[in-house]
């Protein structure tokens, strides 16, 4: 995705733009949903893919990326509605919205270039700004909280968990001696503790930082909690035909989006010995990338952000659609283009 570095406009560089088109089809007057706007690169493309009649539901949890991305949208004209929302309500969004059974969801996991570059936002390890990393800024806690009040074992679980990082704990030991002496506040400060606690000699191909950075991010915007219930539940407003893609960035997103593919293909996801699976088996997708697909050489050279990225598409096949809600979505929330 992409961003704005403090007054300086950036280049908006989406991830695998032409898979994620090829892959959800973009037809003229179709409906679509973008589950993950950020700065609206993919919408963009989608939108101008399916004009004329075509429908765009975009949702973003950021709202500082989402008031970006509807000024770089504002000429795309009718179609096109954006929405301050978690992506995991997609369900409930979409059933307020009363649509009929939309034609693509896409759900570009990653954290987008302007929460990155942005150093207010403390996502990045080498910004000296307060310790973070809040996709949504009217949440309450942040990063911070969680470094200087989980006690111990927490912490090092946490980051050994969402970071699988193999030092977690000799890094929350260090991160609990250093809070006893004063509060650890800002990403330069922490990451200048994690480096410490590492330890190891010879070339690294990462910061020492990275994997706890990541798992605190995880953890502040419960990343992984209800993707698998996100994904089938979204998988529903699919018509028959329809797809969804997800683009993850790291290997436990992508456990989890693999995992529930399989289930909706009907593949057994137990890993037990055929004569003891108890998996439903029920087809009710088809998978559309055996193996997850990743940029090209030439993407991440001019991307480098994009190397991490691999992109899961499933099919539906089934006959029968969900019965679209009642409701209404609060207005406040809304930026209608039309």
């Amino acid at each position: 995705m992409t961003p704005h570095g403090g007054h300086t406009e950036i280049e908006h560089l989406p991830v695998m733009q032409r898979e994620v088109f090829d892959l959800l089809r973009c037809e003229p007057g179709g409906v679509y949903v973008d589950a993950t706007v950020g700065l609206g690169g993919h919408s963009l493309g989608i939108m101008e893919r399916i004009r004329p009649g075509g429908r765009l539901i975009g949702i973003d949890r950021d709202k500082e990326s989402l008031d970006k991305a509807a000024l770089r949208l504002a000429p795309c004209g009718p179609g096109l509605r954006l929405i301050h929302d978690n992506y995991k309500n997609l369900p409930l969004i979409l059933n307020n919205l009363a649509l009929p059974p939309v034609d693509g969801i896409l759900l570009d996991l990653g954290v987008n270039s302007y929460q990155l570059l942005a150093a207010e936002r403390g996502f990045s390890f080498q910004s000296d700004e307060l310790l973070d990393m809040r996709m949504d800024r009217s949440q309450q806690w942040t990063a911070a909280d969680l470094v200087n009040n989980l006690p111990e074992t927490e912490l090092a679980d946490l980051i050994y968990r969402y970071g699988e990082e193999r030092y977690s704990r000799r890094i929350a030991a260090a991160i609990v001696r250093e809070r006893a002496r004063a509060p650890i506040t800002r990403c330069l400060q922490l990451a200048a503790v994690v480096s410490r606690a590492f330890r190891v000699r010879g070339h690294q191909s990462i910061h020492p930082a990275t994997r706890t950075f990541q798992a605190l991010r995880i953890a502040v915007n419960e990343e992984l909690e209800g993707l698998e219930e996100l994904l089938m539940e979204a998988f529903d407003f699919l018509k028959p035909a329809g797809r969804i893609v997800v683009i993850s960035f790291h290997s436990l997103e992508d456990r989890i989006v693999k995992r529930t593919f399989r289930r909706l293909a009907g593949q057994c996801v137990c890993d037990a010995a055929p004569e003891l699976c108890t998996c439903p088996r029920k087809a009710r997708g088809r998978i559309l990338t055996p193996r997850p697909l990743a940029p090209g050489e030439d993407e991440v050279q001019a991307n480098p952000r994009a190397r991490s990225a691999r992109l899961r598409a499933l099919e539906r096949t089934e006959a029968t659609g969900p019965e679209a809600g009642n409701g209404s979505v609060r207005p406040e929330q809304e930026t209608w283009r039309s």
